[in-house]
C-alpha cells in the first residue's frame, strides 16, 4: 500500500459542485466494473453528463442519505452512497446503494474508507453483480453474507443479474 496515497486521501460528503467530476468518475467506473458483463456498445452509451445530472439530484438529498466522495490530491477517484431501503421486502432499513472506485486505486484502502463513511456501523443490505468476485470478497470481509435473493435488473439497455448481501 502506498503510504503517500493514504496521506493524500480525503473522504468527505458530496457537494453540488462535485457533480461533473462525479459523473466522469461514475462513467469510468462503470466501464471498468461492467466491461465483462455488459456489451461494449452499451457501455459506449454511458454519458458522464447524464450521470452528473443524477449526482446533482443525489447531492441534494436529505440527511438520511449519506453520499461521500474520495479525493486523492484534490481529484475525485471514487464515491459511495447509502440511504433508506428501496425494496418492499428489504431485509434491513438501510441500503448500501453503491461503492465505486477507479481501478488504479483498488487495494489502497480507499474503498474501505468509503464504506466506513456511509455505513460501517449500520445493519445494511446491498445488491451487487453476481459476477463481481472482487466486490463479493470486499463485502464478505465487512461482515456481509449472501441471503439467497437474486434479481435481474435492466442495465444500460441490457440485463444484469444481481445477488443480495446482508449484514
Amino acid at each position: 500500500m502506498d503510504a503517500e496515497l493514504q496521506t493524500d486521501t480525503v473522504v468527505r460528503p458530496v457537494r453540488d459542485v462535485d457533480a461533473e467530476a462525479l459523473g466522469r468518475v461514475h462513467a469510468a467506473c462503470w466501464h471498468e466494473t461492467y466491461d465483462h458483463l455488459i456489451s461494449h456498445a452499451a457501455l459506449e452509451n454511458v454519458s458522464p453528463k447524464r450521470l452528473a445530472e443524477l449526482w446533482t439530484h443525489w447531492a441534494q438529498q436529505g440527511p438520511e442519505f449519506r453520499m461521500v466522495a474520495a479525493l486523492v490530491d484534490g481529484e475525485i477517484v471514487g464515491f459511495a452512497g447509502s440511504g433508506p431501503a428501496r425494496d418492499r421486502d428489504a431485509p434491513r432499513n438501510r441500503e448500501l446503494y453503491f461503492i465505486y472506485l477507479l481501478d488504479r486505486f483498488h487495494g489502497t484502502g480507499i474503498g474501505q474508507k468509503l464504506f466506513d463513511a456511509v455505513g460501517a456501523d449500520d445493519d445494511l443490505y446491498l445488491w451487487v453483480a453476481e459476477d463481481n468476485p472482487r466486490a463479493h470478497r470486499f463485502y464478505t470481509r465487512n461482515g456481509f453474507s449472501l441471503d439467497g435473493a437474486t434479481h435481474t435488473e435492466p442495465f444500460l439497455g441490457e440485463t444484469l443479474t444481481e445477488v443480495r448481501f446482508v449484514r
